[in-house]
């Protein structure tokens, strides 16, 4: 029998047109291939922490996972042990009071996080308030979800705090969500209460809640803050947090939600319907890392970052970028000098005649154009023979 080739005409969603591949997905692939030719690229690009998590929390998982009763099915709002870990974390280092019974919601991931706040939250069509610069996945998921994106400035002569002038002049009407991260990413701006105040004010007054994604408090700060320390935050205001920065966890994919107990049955009823509980050994060790002592986090998430920090400066300066020493965080975020015309033009110079991947950062907004970030997730010895590369390479 002749087969007849047929010419299927099936085009993919509408949505598909809204996004791009994420810029780290496709420019890594280059990366990649440039080492497959033996060029060893030094990437400072992306955070991803390259330390292991506590020696207790490995051995939670691998004694565990041993058992033959641990592998089965997860309650979607996660098991009582990871959830008052949650709960005693946050009053250990923020001094919030959270009922782990109603107030938390276990996570895989802030990426999961943003899915399911803003489909538990947002209409199609409905705005949400996204920073410029900021972290990426708040405008694709939104764009995604059909969700009307206004973006709101964040800009260096303001610290990269909102200018709450500006806010107020806005139609706010039809906005849902205002997207915020503090400790800041990319610009490593850091939390106050203050900002934090004003905050919750701007929510309780405008009708809008305040979705603070706060993964970065613990690196290279010794002050910790939560946005759910301001009296009535909890009302108007979500908190996300995650152990893939401050526990070394990025690949587990464990995080959290802090609220209202009714925002996050609103939340639960979207994610019990995409995906099922963690396994429950993994859950486990989280909870086993919540309870690391300050002497860890110390070491791992202040001294280790202090050494890597000072490298990265030499390497500003070597590239004659600008650079606020008050940064926290684990990037350093840099304006360019005013001889390139765009940032590409220095970060592709990097890559291709020093082998140095570091990100431009327009890819977090328009206000990010003229700046750079580099990532403190490599060895000291990985940044030192990056500034030794940039220094022969780079005029």
């Amino acid at each position: 029998m002749q087969k007849t080739n047929l010419l299927y005409k099936i085009q993919p969603a509408e949505r598909l047109s809204n996004v791009n591949e994420y810029y780290f997905s496709r420019k890594l692939k280059e990366v990649a291939q440039m080492n497959a030719e033996g060029k060893d690229v030094i990437s400072l690009g992306i955070g991803s922490p390259d330390m292991p998590p506590s020696p207790k929390t490995i051995d939670t998982l691998c004694q565990s996972a041993h058992r033959k009763d641990s592998h089965g099915y997860q309650p979607t709002s996660g098991i009582p042990e990871l959830r008052t870990a949650m709960a005693d974390w946050y009053k250990r280092w923020y001094d919030v009071d959270l009922d782990p019974n109603s107030e938390i919601q276990p996570l895989i991931g802030s990426k999961e996080g943003i899915l399911h706040v803003t489909l538990a939250l947002v209409n199609p069509g409905e705005q949400v308030l996204v920073p410029n610069p900021g972290y990426p996945t708040y405008t694709s998921l939104n764009q995604i979800l059909g969700s009307e994106i206004v973006y709101y400035n964040l800009c260096e002569n303001n610290h990269w705090y909102p200018d709450f002038e500006e806010l107020e002049k806005m139609d706010l009407s039809k906005v849902k969500i205002m997207w915020t991260n503090y400790p800041n990413m990319p610009t490593g701006a850091n939390a106050t209460m203050d900002l934090f105040e004003k905050l919750v004010d701007f929510a309780q007054r405008h009708n809008i809640v305040i979705v603070n994604d706060n993964p970065y408090s613990f690196i290279l700060n010794h002050k910790p803050l939560s946005i759910l320390k301001v009296p009535g935050a909890k009302e108007c205001c979500i908190e996300f947090n995650s152990m893939s920065k401050s526990h070394n966890m990025p690949g587990w994919r464990v995080g959290m939600l802090a609220t209202n107990s009714t925002f996050i049955q609103w939340i639960l009823k979207i994610k019990s319907n995409i995906d099922s509980g963690t396994f429950r050994p993994l859950q486990l060790a989280a909870a086993e890392a919540y309870h690391n002592s300050e002497e860890w986090h110390e070491e791992a998430n202040f001294q280790v970052y202090s050494h890597r920090r000072k490298l990265a400066e030499n390497i500003m300066k070597e590239l004659h970028c600008s650079f606020d020493k008050e940064q926290v965080g684990m990037f350093l975020w840099g304006r360019i000098p005013d001889c390139y015309q765009e940032v590409e033009e220095l970060t592709e110079k990097l890559l291709q005649q020093a082998h140095v991947f570091i990100a431009p950062g327009f890819i977090f907004g328009s206000n990010g154009k003229r700046y750079i970030r580099i990532s403190l997730c490599a060895n000291e010895n990985k940044l030192a023979e990056a500034l030794e590369r940039i220094k022969k390479n780079i005029s």
